[in-house]
């Protein structure tokens, strides 16, 4: 690689691509594909109910963390603050980073760049360099496919096997909740921590495994239990967070680290949280005291399809585990595709209703896309399926398919996927609901454990419970008694069981609050029936800047 000339006093600009998202534009946001994980693929037919958060750029946030070099982060601009940063400030290098529904925002970014800063030069990273061609697709100086800090480093002359750095990175912002806004994570902050990048499993149609080597390989940032751990109380003591989420495609699959934490966790009485990402084969090398010791409350499992035949689900039967897990206190967020190969329009709804009978917390449903850069894509391809006409901007599996499917349309596609989320809905109630339901199963089973880190993770459970949540559960119940009179039977029953087992002032506080959220659910409904339009806010972030 040639080095930049000015090396490390190269002026750095990091930048992600420009708002609004959640409309439809020249430049490829759509309306459909909003820039919240929750509202666009989990939650996103739980009208008022639906959890509404934004995410920072993490992958620009670790950039900047590690290189010396003054920079800039802007994340979430408009089209005019981007324009207003590269002419007020003379940046050597501007990096841009977008994902693939996002090439022709960063298109229009580069073309900004050489009209209002011609001598900047452009560096292109993110999951849009692996659309076929992209080099001909957009006007940049260097394309950066995977991790990107060495990469980083070494064109501005830095040390490039210096320790990384990990920024102090809150998990979420810009919560809102049955029509009302909600600081700092709905009242359970969050810091994110990126142990990994990329995953060893390999699945045929992932992006993310694909783009940082494919089967087998992964980036392991921090080897040790004892390095992540110190990463965890950093962003304790500067976040004033006790959950983390791990941001790590399968954080459980490296047991020694994850037991060395553990073991670190009991020497310093941390009563942690850890929502995490696990396949189920990872699962199924811990006993269940294991999770529970070690702060698992959350875990991100893929479900896919009882028929598939990913190594990831080899030998698992998932309702079982999924029961279990939830029956101790860890709620699951279930993952399914729609549209494998072996479905049909005749075997859609079994397997639709598989997915809803697992009762997770969450469910997460995705179209089956063969998106640039998979080995699926190339396999696809060389069968001749990929769908002329289909406009980059439209492939992020909640939409429609890409390619020719055996048996199914593009247009019945979306109806499938919509309605494996109607279903989930309407069978097993709000996520909100669920979520509570499974932490009573947690404070009921360990309330009392001998363990005090364990106890006292399971107290602010209750607390919280009894202080608040309980009151949502009011609105759903009178919110959903005329529409779906099952799933508001469900959750009179388990408020109810929530002021009888946990006490206090859980019922005068859930007759109070309650009917103050459920006139704020009824009202943003009437506003927002498709759901409120929501845009992240702007960061501008200066480092090593005189």
């Amino acid at each position: 690689m040639t080095q930049h000339p000015k090396g490390n006093r190269a002026h750095v600009l990091l930048t992600s691509v420009f708002k609004p998202f959640a409309q439809d534009d020249e430049f490829g946001s759509r309306a459909i594909n909003p820039a919240e994980l929750y509202q666009n693929q989990v939650t996103r037919e739980q009208g008022p109910f639906s959890l509404r958060m934004f995410h920072r750029s993490w992958g620009l946030m670790f950039l900047q963390q590690n290189i010396t070099a003054p920079c800039t982060l802007l994340d979430f601009p408009t089209r005019e603050r981007f324009i207003r940063e590269i002419t007020r400030h003379d940046y050597d290098i501007v990096g841009i980073s977008g994902i693939i529904v996002n090439v022709g925002k960063v298109r229009e970014m580069c073309r900004l760049v050489r009209e209002h800063s011609p001598h900047s030069t452009i560096v292109v990273g993110g999951h849009v360099t692996a659309i076929p061609g992209i080099e001909h697709l957009i006007d940049a100086d260097h394309i950066v496919k995977g991790e990107g800090v060495a990469w980083l480093r070494e064109f501005l002359g830095e040390e490039v096997d210096r320790p990384i750095v990990h920024p102090a990175i809150p998990s979420s912002f810009g919560f809102r909740l049955m029509g009302l806004p909600s600081p700092r994570g709905g009242g359970s902050p969050a810091a994110t921590i990126i142990p990994s990048v990329g995953c060893p499993m390999g699945c045929s149609f992932c992006t993310t495994s694909s783009f940082f080597g494919g089967k087998g390989k992964v980036v392991n940032f921090f080897d040790r239990g004892a390095d992540l751990f110190e990463v965890m109380c950093d962003a304790e003591r500067k976040l004033g967070v006790s959950a983390f989420f791990m941001m790590d495609e399968n954080f459980l699959l490296y047991k020694k680290r994850a037991l060395e934490l553990l073991d670190l966790m009991k020497d310093r009485a941390k009563a942690w949280k850890l929502y995490v990402f696990s396949s189920a084969n990872a699962l199924r090398k811990y006993d269940i005291r294991q999770l529970v010791e070690l702060g698992v409350e959350w875990v991100w499992l893929g479900l896919e399809s009882p028929k598939a035949s990913y190594a990831k689900l080899e030998g698992t039967d998932t309702l079982s585990l999924t029961r279990e897990l939830q029956s101790h206190g860890i709620s699951v967020l279930g993952s399914t595709i729609i549209g494998l190969e072996h479905h049909t329009p005749d075997n859609i709804d079994e397997e639709i209703a598989h997915a809803v009978a697992h009762d997770t917390a969450f469910h997460q449903f995705m179209l089956y896309t063969p998106m640039p850069g998979t080995p699926l894509y190339q396999e696809v391809k060389a069968e001749g399926r990929l769908l002329d006409g289909v406009d980059l901007a439209d492939i992020h599996g909640q939409y429609k398919f890409n390619f020719q499917h055996p048996a199914i349309s593009r247009d019945q596609s979306k109806t499938f996927l919509d309605r494996a989320f109607q279903t989930d809905y309407e069978q097993n109630g709000p996520s909100l609901y669920r979520l509570m339901r499974t932490m009573l199963e947690g404070v009921k089973r360990y309330g009392h454990d001998p363990d005090p880190r364990v106890k006292q993770r399971l107290a602010d459970a209750a607390t919280q419970l009894r202080t608040g949540y309980g009151a949502a559960l009011w609105a759903m119940e009178k919110y959903l008694r005329e529409s779906n009179q099952a799933a508001s039977e469900k959750i009179r029953a388990l408020r109810l069981q929530i002021e009888r087992d946990l006490g206090g002032m859980s019922k005068y506080v859930n007759n109070l609050v309650g009917p103050v959220l459920l006139w704020t659910s009824r009202r943003e409904m009437r506003r927002f029936p498709e759901g409120r339009p929501m845009e992240p806010r702007t960061f501008v972030e200066r480092s090593n800047w005189a």
